[in-house]
């Protein structure tokens, strides 16, 4: 999907660019996934398996670009990206047609500023214009500011996931299923 690019202020005061992301973006993406990766517990791969190579990012969001309802929004601060948030459906069936999935993630400086919030608004608004009447997003039951987050823009806690990850040091997390109609 194409997203004409929207200014946006955060709580500082400082510009955000919201736009989609284009296949320059992909190394830049790649690092962020795997720094994000490293900055938090919350998202579900470990650094490490963060193997994509550049042409598979590009490939995939040429694939985005091309959707006409799906969309990588990406947030920059004077050129440097900070974080993304996406659009997926959730399947091509007619019966899951009404049906997508939102995530998103920033790194850690820029969380607190209100970045993650106008982009999960943007991306809701997106998604209602193309035709999704839900939305769906899987949390990490500790990710309390996420989940504070989801809450405020309207989703609900329809579900738990027990042990839905497990880590390295052998502990696991719930996470909860949760969603908004639109």
């Amino acid at each position: 999907m194409i997203f004409q690019p929207l200014k946006i202020t955060d709580k500082t005061g400082q510009e955000v660019i919201l736009r989609n992301a284009e296949t320059g973006d992909a190394e830049n993406l790649i690092t962020y996934l795997k720094a994000t990766t490293a900055e938090t517990p919350y998202l579900i791969r470990e650094p490490d398996e963060v193997t994509l190579s550049i042409e598979e990012e590009q490939s995939f969001i040429r694939r985005i670009i091309a959707s006409d309802r799906e969309l990588m929004l990406v947030a920059t601060i004077n050129g440097k990206h900070i974080g993304n948030c996406s659009l997926m459906s959730i399947g091509g069936y007619k019966r899951y047609r009404h049906r997508c999935e939102v995530a998103i993630a920033l790194y850690q400086e820029y969380c607190g500023r209100g970045i993650g919030k106008m982009m999960l608004e943007t991306v809701l608004r997106t998604a209602k214009e193309a035709g999704y009447e839900q939305a769906e997003l899987e949390v990490i039951a500790d990710n309390k500011n996420a989940i504070a987050l989801y809450e405020k823009t309207g989703f609900t806690k329809y579900g738990r996931f027990p042990d839905n990850m497990k880590y390295k040091n052998g502990k696991y997390a719930d996470a909860y299923w949760m969603m908004k109609k639109l």
